[in-house]
């Protein structure tokens, strides 16, 4: 069964080691995936503690999410997170 965080949960891996990020509903530790990501790893390091939906489906499409999100999901947000 997934693990389910709030977005405060996520908000405390943005730095060092532990970097995460929300898309849609799902939670997603990038921490290993900076020198993989195309867009290089500024991005991701500016985005990780936070819900990056808005700006993920600017630029991907669901190819992408297809591709790399079940390497690197951990984990569900909390309905309570998304309001």
């Amino acid at each position: 069964m997934s693990k389910t965080f709030t977005l405060k949960e996520v908000g405390e891996h943005k730095d060092g080691d532990s970097l995460w990020l929300a898309v849609d509903n799902g939670v997603y530790d990038i921490s290993n995936f900076l020198d993989e990501h195309p867009g290089g790893a500024k991005i991701l390091k500016r985005m990780a503690g936070k819900d990056a939906s808005k700006q993920f489906w600017k630029y991907h499409g669901k190819t992408v999410l297809d591709k790399y999100g079940d390497k690197l999901k951990i984990g569900t947000l909390a309905e309570s997170a998304k309001l």
